[in-house]
C-alpha cells in the first residue's frame, strides 16, 4: 500500500500523511510546492545516481553491494522521502492560510467601522443642514442644497419666466383674455418648500438618512398646490359666451311702452364652462399658456321655441272696472287691459320672418268702463284734510291754474302708491292750452309758459301735510310766493323739479280740487281711523339783508294732547 496519496476535487487537495490523516489545502499552492520539491529531489537523485554510477564503474561489485546494503538497512527510504515532501507542503500551506485569514479578518473588522463612521457623518450632515436635500425638485426646478429663501427665489423666477399676467382664450377669429389677478391665481410655493425641506428632517435620524439616500438614487419632484377663485373664473367664462360671434341667440320678449319686442332665437355656440374651467386651471398650473392662446371648449346650443300663443295669453289682459263695497267698506281700483294691436297670426308671421332679430309687435291699451277716479265720494266717506290759497284774477294765470287742477281733480291714490305732480298734470305745452304768465327765472319775475301752476302744487302740498301723508319730494321757490308764507310752498318745473307724496294709509285717498272765485281749493278724502292725529303746521322765519330763512314744523295731537313735534324743512329765499 502507498503511504502518500493525493486526491483532487476541483481546486482542493486532500493529502494523506498517515493512515486515516487528511489535510485540506489549495490545489494550486500544493502543485507549486510539489513541483519545487520534485525538482529538488530529481536533482539530488541525479547527483546521487551519478556518484553511484561512477562508483559502480570503478567497483562494480561495490554497486550491487551498496544497493543491497542500503535496501537492507532502510527498506522504507522511498516512503520516507514522500512523507517528508508531503509534510513540508502542508506546513507551507498552513502558514500561508493563517496569514491570509488574519488579513481578511482585520479588513472585515475595519469595513463596518468605516461604514458606521461614514453613515454617522452622513446622518449628522442631513440632520443639521439648513438646506434642502439633494435630489429634490419643485415644479421641475432643482432646489438641491438650497436654503428656503433661495429656493423660493428660484421657483418664483421660473414661474414668472414661464407665465404672463393673463391667459388668452381663442374661438375661431375671436380672442379674449382672463386676468390671473382677477381670478386670484396662486401657487402655494411656501408649502412646497416646507415639504421639500422636511423630507430628510424628521424626528427619526435613521429615517432621515435612509430618505436622503433614497433621494440620491431616485429624485423627487414636488408640485406646488395651485388655487384660484373658482366662482370668479366661472363667472368670467360665462360672460364670454354672449360675446362669441357665433353665440346662441335665446328666444325672448319684453314689453316697452305700447310695444311687444319679441325675438325668435337662433342656435349657436356657448362656452362649455365646466370643462373650460378645468382646462384653464390645468394650463395655468402647467405653465403652458405664455404667448400661446388656448382654444375655447364650446358646445352648440339650440334656443327654446318662442311660443307666441303662450306669450299672447300672458300679455293679453282684459280691463277691469273699479268698484267698492259699502259693507264692509272696501275699494277695488280699475285696471287697464292690454292686447295685440294686430292679429295673433300676423304677429307669428312677423316673428318667424325675423329669426335671430328683434321684432316689434304693437300693443293697445284696453280702457275699463269705470276707472278708479270715477268712483264717487261715497267710497271715500271722510274728509282727511283741506287747504286753500287765494289768487289774483289774471286770465292767463287763472287758465293755467284751472288746467293743472282739472288734471288732478278726482285722482285716487292707492295705499303705498306715490303721487307725482308732473306725472299727473303732464307736460305744460301750448298744445295743452297753457298760457304765458309770471314766473321766476334767474331771480327775476318774467312771463313764461304755464306761469302760476306752482300755486296748485303749493296748495296740494299743504293739504297733504294736514292729512299727515308722507312727503317724498318737495323744493321751495327762489322767492317767497305772494299767496303763502315762507317755508310752506312747493315749486315744480317740468322735467326738473317734482312734488311727490306717498299714501301711507291703509285705504285709498281721493283728491278733490277746484279753482274758482279767486280760490284754489284742495280736499283729501278717505277713511278716517282711530289712529289718526290732528295736525298743526307752523313756520318761523328770520331775515338778513339778502335772504329769508324759514324753519317749518309739524306737530301732532291726539285727544287734544301733543304727541310729537318735528322740523320738516329748512328753506332759504332771496329777498326781492
Amino acid at each position: 500500500m502507498t503511504n502518500s496519496v493525493e486526491i483532487c476535487y476541483n481546486k482542493l487537495v486532500l493529502v494523506r500523511l498517515k493512515e486515516g490523516d487528511f489535510k485540506l489545502g489549495a490545489k494550486n499552492n500544493v502543485e507549486k510546492k510539489e513541483a519545487t520539491d520534485k525538482k529538488s529531489t530529481v536533482n539530488k537523485t541525479t547527483t546521487k545516481e551519478s556518484s553511484t554510477k561512477e562508483s559502480a564503474v570503478k567497483n562494480p561489485s561495490t554497486k550491487d553491494s551498496s544497493a543491497k546494503e542500503s535496501k537492507a538497512k532502510n527498506p522504507s527510504a522511498k516512503d520516507s522521502t514522500a512523507l517528508v515532501v508531503s509534510k513540508q507542503t502542508n506546513n507551507y500551506e498552513d502558514t500561508k492560510k493563517t496569514s491570509t485569514f488574519s488579513k481578511v479578518s482585520i479588513a472585515l473588522l475595519f469595513i463596518p467601522v468605516l461604514l458606521l463612521l461614514a453613515f454617522s457623518v452622513f446622518t449628522f450632515y442631513n440632520t443639521t443642514s439648513e438646506t434642502i436635500a439633494n435630489g429634490v425638485f419643485i415644479k421641475g426646478v432643482n432646489v438641491s442644497g438650497l436654503s428656503k429663501e433661495s429656493a423660493k427665489d428660484s421657483i418664483e423666477t421660473f414661474i414668472k419666466e414661464h407665465s404672463s399676467d393673463e391667459i388668452i382664450l381663442k374661438h375661431n377669429d375671436y380672442e379674449t383674455s382672463v386676468s390671473l389677478e382677477q381670478i386670484s391665481a396662486n401657487f402655494d410655493i411656501d408649502s412646497a418648500i416646507n415639504e421639500a425641506y422636511s423630507l430628510n428632517k424628521k424626528s427619526n435620524i435613521l429615517v432621515n438618512s435612509l430618505q436622503a439616500l433614497r433621494l440620491l438614487v431616485a429624485h423627487t419632484d414636488i408640485e406646488p398646490k395651485f388655487t384660484c377663485d373658482e366662482e370668479q373664473l366661472t363667472k368670467t367664462l360665462e360672460d364670454i359666451s354672449p360675446n362669441l360671434p357665433d353665440t346662441i341667440i335665446e328666444s325672448s320678449y319684453y314689453i316697452e311702452g305700447n310695444t311687444l319686442v319679441a325675438t325668435k332665437g337662433r342656435k349657436g355656440n356657448i362656452v362649455n364652462v365646466p370643462e373650460m374651467k378645468e382646462y384653464v386651471k390645468s394650463q395655468i398650473n402647467n405653465l403652458n399658456f405664455r404667448d400661446k392662446p388656448i382654444n375655447m371648449i364650446t358646445i352648440e346650443k339650440t334656443p327654446k321655441t318662442l311660443d307666441m300663443d303662450a306669450i299672447y295669453n300672458e300679455v293679453h289682459k282684459e280691463a277691469k272696472d273699479a268698484y267698492f263695497t259699502p259693507e264692509p267698506l272696501a275699494f277695488y281700483p280699475s285696471e287697464d287691459g292690454i292686447d295685440f294691436a294686430i292679429s295673433l297670426d300676423e304677429a307669428k308671421q312677423m316673428v318667424n320672418a325675423a329669426e335671430g332679430e328683434e321684432c316689434e309687435i304693437p300693443l293697445k291699451v284696453l280702457t275699463p268702463n269705470v276707472t278708479t277716479n270715477m268712483i264717487g265720494n261715497e267710497a271715500f266717506p271722510d274728509q282727511l284734510s283741506e287747504f286753500s290759497t287765494r289768487y289774483v284774477n289774471n286770465p292767463n294765470r287763472t287758465t293755467n291754474l284751472r288746467l293743472a287742477a282739472n288734471k288732478i281733480n278726482g285722482t285716487v291714490v292707492m295705499p303705498g302708491e306715490t303721487f307725482s305732480y308732473n306725472k299727473v298734470v303732464g307736460e305744460r305745452t301750448i298744445a295743452a292750452g297753457y298760457k304765458d304768465a309770471a314766473i321766476y327765472v334767474d331771480g327775476e319775475t318774467v312771463d313764461g309758459l304755464a306761469g302760476g301752476i306752482c300755486q296748485v302744487s303749493t296748495t296740494l302740498y299743504e293739504a297733504a301735510l294736514y292729512a299727515n301723508l308722507e312727503i317724498v319730494e318737495r323744493l321751495n321757490h327762489q322767492f317767497v310766493p305772494s299767496y303763502i308764507g315762507a317755508g310752506l310752498d312747493a315749486t315744480v318745473v317740468w322735467g326738473l323739479t317734482d312734488f311727490q307724496f306717498k299714501n301711507n294709509r291703509n285705504y285709498p285717498i281721493k283728491i278733490l280740487c277746484s279753482v274758482e272765485n279767486g280760490v284754489c281749493y284742495f280736499q283729501i278724502r278717505g277713511l278716517a281711523t282711530a289712529d289718526d292725529y290732528q295736525v298743526k303746521i307752523s313756520a318761523t322765519s328770520s331775515s338778513t339783508a339778502t335772504s329769508i330763512n324759514a324753519v317749518t314744523y309739524k306737530t301732532l295731537f291726539k285727544n287734544g294732547q301733543q304727541v310729537s313735534s318735528e322740523v320738516i324743512s329748512r328753506d332759504t329765499y332771496k329777498r326781492h
